[in-house]
């Protein structure tokens, strides 16, 4: 299973596979085929609110882009769960403060499962053992 952040989910979807690393793309692809691929659902929040703030620029009513981007792109949506509303508030080793990472770190802490990234604070956590991560 492979938890994508919510920019790599952005990149996949919107049709710019070339932005990803080339080993990342072929996870995503044959996670994608096997029904293992997911997003947090914090992940729409934030996409839907760089869309609110005019930051992306989404063709249609963001509802229906969204549909279809979900639909298109396979993923299993991870609802926000209260365990990781809590593990959020508890990540070891002075973890940054933005909500919606600690949300998307917590729940893949949670199912012990890798996170796909290019952030480079979560990358760093990553590498000092707190969370899987593949770099996008």
């Amino acid at each position: 299973m492979l938890l994508l952040d919510t920019h790599v989910w952005l990149w996949y979807v919107q049709s710019a596979p070339e932005i990803l690393a080339s080993p990342a793309l072929a996870l995503i692809e044959k996670a994608s085929i096997d029904g293992q691929l997911a997003l947090s659902t914090i992940s729409v929040w934030e996409v839907a609110m760089l869309h609110a703030k005019r930051r992306i620029r989404i063709k249609s009513e963001f509802d229906m882009w969204f549909a279809a981007a979900l639909q298109r792109s396979a993923v299993q949506l991870f609802p926000l769960s209260a365990d990781d509303a809590i593990e959020s508030t508890r990540l070891p080793g002075g973890f940054h403060n933005d909500p919606a990472d600690r949300m998307i770190v917590a729940a893949a802490r949670n199912r012990n499962i890798m996170l796909v990234t290019r952030d480079e604070k979560i990358l760093e956590y990553g590498r000092a053992g707190f969370v899987k991560v593949l770099t996008a």
